[in-house]
């Protein structure tokens, strides 16, 4: 559905954002769903690397001293 926006209306709903909250609010959103995207794309990038070194690192099921079990 947002795929059928025109960049004019676009446009309209950014005034009517930018009247309701103040310009510099709008432009602070913006910064901050900027930011949370490139940190959502790098930890799924990272994600992928950890897996590998997980792979190549011993596991421990548990511990006999942990006091649990039993």
């Amino acid at each position: 559905m947002i795929g059928s926006l025109g960049w004019q209306e676009l446009l309209i709903i950014l005034v009517i954002l930018a009247l309701l909250f103040g310009a510099s609010r709008v432009s602070d959103l913006g910064g901050a769903l900027g930011r949370g995207i490139r940190e959502f794309r790098s930890e799924a990038r990272g994600e992928d690397d950890e897996s590998a070194d997980d792979a190549d690192a011993p596991t421990t099921k548990g511990d006999p001293d942990d006091g649990g079990g039993g």
